[in-house]
């Protein structure tokens, strides 16, 4: 009688006290509160976004065009009164616009190469590794084939025969920029074909290529998130290596690498036209690089 009592007693109070239930946070918004927690990542991001803002914004708002040649006023130092706040080139062309014209077509070529070969490595990596069996072994020696070429030996070559405009330059950097995230992506799938989710997609009759791009890619976008910001600071360098080559984005247009190419034959008299690019290039390669640690420890499951 006293125990029914006291379980009457106990009912009432849990009736009568207010309920509460903590929802749980999903994986995306666990991660972005870790990435925010780490300052070096969040303060690469930050600089790097302004350093996209600046290109993008900052030659509309100069009085020079990056083409634009004063021969009264060729390799005049930087002079923070003006009027060439970063100095002049060799043909009197304002520095500093075109080390943001050459941002963005570094950044743009990075970004578009990075895409397509993200692309290519996912749905090369995930039905190799889903398939499995003699297709994988197939399409798995072809890239170790293609591994066994010189990447940059490659990339120059097609560059030489396609030709030099801007999206031949994407093209040829992205034919073989994709090999790394087709590995990691098969590596992945593999130990994702055999859960219990997908089980039950192949039971009730789902396509093959419909569990693959609707139930294993999906999967796969930490891992993919990772690479990509991986990714891009190799494309942006594989440019700005062609381009010091001379087999990169041609002139007028300009690129960080073109720039840099540029300095070093008047680094001499001129250091200045080395400087500004080659600072401009390393601080965006350091930042998508912490950002890409940030990302890794943020979507690392062992860390939740």
């Amino acid at each position: 009688m006293l125990f029914t009592s006291r379980r009457q007693a106990v009912a009432e109070s849990l009736a009568q006290a207010p309920l509460q239930i903590q929802a749980g946070r999903s994986l995306w918004a666990d991660a972005r509160t870790r990435f925010i927690r780490n300052k070096a990542a969040l303060a690469s991001l930050v600089v790097l976004l302004l350093i996209i803002l600046v290109c993008l914004a900052g030659p509309a708002l100069l009085p020079y065009d990056f083409d634009s040649a004063d021969w009264d006023a060729m390799k005049v130092p930087p002079s923070w009164s003006g009027p060439h706040w970063w100095g002049t080139d060799e043909s009197g062309r304002d520095l500093l616009v075109r080390c943001l014209i050459g941002g963005r077509i570094s950044l743009m070529v990075g970004l578009l190469a990075t895409m397509a070969s993200v692309a290519v490595g996912i749905a090369w990596g995930a039905t190799a590794g889903f398939i499995g069996g003699r297709v994988d072994s197939v399409m798995m020696r072809i890239v170790d084939m293609m591994y066994a070429i010189p990447y940059l030996l490659i990339a120059i070559l097609l560059v030489t025969i396609l030709g030099r405009e801007f999206y031949l330059v994407v093209l040829a950097i992205t034919a073989f920029s994709w090999m790394d995230m087709a590995r990691v992506v098969r590596g992945q799938t593999l130990s994702l074909r055999t859960m219990e989710f997908v089980e039950a997609a192949r039971a009730i009759g789902v396509p093959t290529r419909r569990i693959i791009f609707s139930h294993i890619v999906p999967n796969l976008l930490g891992i993919v998130v990772i690479y990509t910001t991986v990714t891009v600071p190799g494309v942006i360098l594989t440019e700005s290596v062609l381009s010091f080559l001379g087999l990169g984005i041609q002139e007028p247009m300009t690129s960080w690498g073109v720039l840099i190419e540029d300095g070093t034959k008047v680094m001499d008299v001129a250091p200045w036209m080395l400087l500004f690019p080659a600072a401009l290039l390393s601080i965006t390669l350091y930042c998508f690089n912490f950002i890409g640690d940030g990302l890794r420890d943020a979507l690392d499951p062992k860390e939740r």
